[in-house]
């Protein structure tokens, strides 16, 4: 009888791990299958951010958001997404600028544009959910910043402000300082195009590349993680309850709402929540609700924290309270916009459960891509980019002393990065 309890024990055992086996290697196939279709287009992303980067230095942004006029804040967005940043490093570098003299609230529009619209987002968004997110996205994201804006004007005060400016000279460290402090453009006179096709150029667009890339590697490989075990493992009858999927009205009205929260729990920013969010969309929540989501990687539980030691206290709760309403809004009126104009899809086909990769355009992009990646990478380490990447956590009064600007003399595939304080010494963020 012992031995029969055994042997049907052993049985249950070998079940039990063949089911996890199966499980796990259900979420690797769903992870990798949403990596493969998504890398080239990461890769263009931060090439052509890399390219704006490399001759827009980060002093000229300084300059041009010393207000919260419209115009400054338009300007604060489109230099925003064309610094494309991590949420990590987006953060440390709007302290950053306010620390400078930019005005508070041009410096949270110029954070919203560095996450939420840049093109890397947008090709994804097309890739995984249809070219209304994208579309969704960077409508709802100006209509963001200007709730942002009018709700910082009718409820923030100086005080609130000044506070917040002397926490922000204390200095305290949050993430990415290193990285935020850098200013790897080209120094000098020139066209656009002549000084980016130098050999400067190249080596500040393939520093940029690469430090971009390590900055958003851990979020993104967390992001597919997160959404290949949901994917697979948690059933659509699960968000179709939860997102009263069933009652359309009711789940328009819903999804904004509880879109953020699901976002801020889920630990998930920058450009690794988005096949999250096709997850959701396949599950049921509101087109308006995936806008809601996407936007609130600025308002995940660590950020809030760094929010709170960059401001204060006072000042982290009124930008949570500011960008969720924020969110919300945005999303109903993306909901409503498109809702109107027919433009929501009908169908909840999201590439996110499609599992295998196939030989199709997709992998002749990603083979092209990777290639131009491997150019950038060899470039990188050629040019003294490994210790770089020791100085991305730095400290934040890198910014002030010792912000990096490629300064060396072009000397083609040979050339040394230089990287010097603004007295001419060289320099080591967070030394």
């Amino acid at each position: 009888m012992l031995l029969l309890e055994r042997g049907s024990f052993g049985v249950v055992a070998t079940a039990e791990t063949r089911w996890l086996m199966h499980a796990v290697g259900h979420m690797l196939a769903l992870t990798g299958s949403m990596t493969w279709e998504i890398l080239w287009a990461l890769i263009l992303g931060f090439a052509l951010s890399a390219v704006v980067q490399a001759v827009v230095r980060k002093s000229t942004i300084v300059r041009l958001l010393g207000d919260d006029r419209p115009r400054t804040l338009a300007v604060a967005s489109v230099l925003g997404a064309a610094s494309s940043s991590c949420s990590y490093a987006a953060v440390a570098l709007a302290r950053s600028l306010f620390r400078k003299g930019a005005n508070f609230t041009a410096a949270m529009a110029f954070e919203i544009g560095s996450t939420n619209l840049v093109v890397e987002l947008g090709i994804i968004l097309a890739l995984l959910l249809g070219w209304q997110f994208t579309a969704a996205e960077f409508i709802g994201g100006p209509i963001m910043i200007v709730l942002v804006a009018v709700l910082f004007r009718l409820f923030v005060r100086s005080r609130l402000v000044e506070a917040a400016r002397a926490q922000s000279e204390r200095g305290l460290a949050g993430s990415m300082e290193g990285h935020a402090a850098m200013d790897m453009s080209v120094a000098g006179e020139g066209s656009f195009g002549r000084r980016l096709l130098s050999g400067r150029g190249l080596t500040a667009v393939s520093h940029v590349f690469v430090m971009e890339w390590a900055a958003i590697l851990r979020d993104l490989i967390i992001g597919l993680l997160i959404a290949g075990a949901i994917g697979a493992w948690v059933p659509d009858t699960f968000w179709q309850h939860f997102f009263l999927s069933d009652h359309p009205l009711l789940s328009a009205i819903w999804g904004p709402i509880v879109g953020p929260l699901v976002a801020i729990a889920s630990f998930v920013c920058s450009i690794g929540n988005v096949p999250l969010a096709a997850v959701l969309w396949n599950g049921g929540i509101s087109f308006g609700g995936v806008t809601a989501f996407i936007f609130a990687d600025l308002l995940i539980l660590p950020i809030l924290n760094i929010y709170r030691k960059y401001y204060g206290t006072r000042m982290m709760l009124t930008v949570l309270g500011v960008f969720y309403v924020a969110m919300v809004g945005a999303g109903y009126l993306v909901e409503i916009l498109f809702g109107a104009t027919g433009l929501v899809p009908a169908e909840r086909n999201a590439m996110v459960m499609e599992e295998g990769i196939r030989w199709n355009y997709t992998t002749w992009l990603n083979i092209v891509f990777l290639l131009l990646a491997a150019v950038l990478v060899i470039r990188f380490v050629r040019t003294g980019g490994i210790p770089m990447l020791r100085m991305m956590g730095g400290s934040p009064d890198a910014e002030h002393g010792h912000a990096h600007e490629h300064s060396m003399p072009d000397h083609g595939d040979g050339e040394h990065a230089d990287h010097r304080d603004h007295d001419g010494h060289a320099g080591h963020a967070g030394a």
